[in-house]
């Protein structure tokens, strides 16, 4: 499988502090055709805890434990273990969300634990978008060291099968999905690809009008919605850092045009 990947990142405190590196993190393994993100989880703040700190180290480890895996031709990347072995080497303090995603010939195997995730799009529509986990609004999943009860085994792993040369997928941590619908990502696909497609161009659009949807305070946004659901009132978007990963599938060795999702708990 030929794929073509690019990456955007805008830390929320970039204008206050240009040398914040962020809660986000992110990886791109062009070799395996694997790519990740984490999410750190902003309230360990307020005991002065680097929030970004332990998604930067999670990240790396995972890269770290996809590179050194030599899977026979045939087999996909073990997200499985790449996870839990990334998890298990990962001593900062603090904690985050992390979603992996792994393509292969025709099909894409996802790991996500927490309110990251991604999409796939087909001829500039949406045609599977995956779940996220939370606790209760505003309360992920997430992994860490302390004060969280959540491991690798409890992420959900998705496999989606036929995908197609064309096929563009999403990821994203939370300051996207909370800041922006699937239709207006799907406009920016069907506008941003008549030329062809631009990964990194694509995933900077997109990270910029979700930063804009953040910083508006009258948009009424995913997480405005989700909020009224809990019972609680918000206008306007969420301040977050956001990334975004654009993968797009350039060839395939072979194919069908039927989309098949598999998806299940790890226990």
């Amino acid at each position: 499988m030929r794929m073509s990947f690019g990456a955007h990142y805008t830390p929320k405190d970039k204008a206050g502090s240009p040398q914040s590196e962020g809660d986000d993190a992110h990886f791109i393994c062009a070799e395996k055709n694997t790519i990740g993100m984490a999410d750190g989880v902003d309230r360990w703040a307020r005991f002065g805890i680097d929030a970004g700190k332990y998604a930067r180290q999670l990240m790396s480890n995972v890269v770290t434990a996809v590179q050194k895996q030599q899977p026979p031709l045939n087999r996909i990347v073990d997200l499985r273990q790449a996870l839990e072995e990334g998890f298990l080497n990962t001593k900062a303090m603090g904690s985050s969300t992390a979603c992996i995603v792994t393509f292969k010939d025709y099909y894409l195997r996802a790991i996500n634990v927490g309110n990251s995730g991604f999409m796939i799009f087909r001829n500039s529509k949406c045609v599977y978008k995956s779940r996220i986990q939370q606790h209760g609004f505003n309360y992920p999943y997430q992994l860490g060291n302390s004060m969280t009860r959540d491991k690798p085994c409890s992420a959900i792993v998705t496999t989606v099968e036929r995908l197609l040369p064309g096929d563009i997928t999403v990821l994203g941590t939370g300051g996207l999905l909370d800041n922006m619908f699937t239709a207006e990502i799907e406009d920016i696909i069907s506008k941003g690809t008549l030329e062809g497609v631009n990964t990194e161009k694509l995933a900077s659009t997109i990270a910029l009008l979700a930063l804009f949807n953040s910083m508006d305070k009258n948009v009424d946004s995913p997480f405005a919605q989700v909020a009224r659901l809990a019972g609680l009132k918000h206008n306007g978007g969420k301040r977050d850092d956001i990334t975004v990963i654009v993968g797009h599938v350039i060839a395939l060795i072979e194919f069908s045009t039927v989309l098949i999702c598999k998806e299940n708990v790890l226990h």
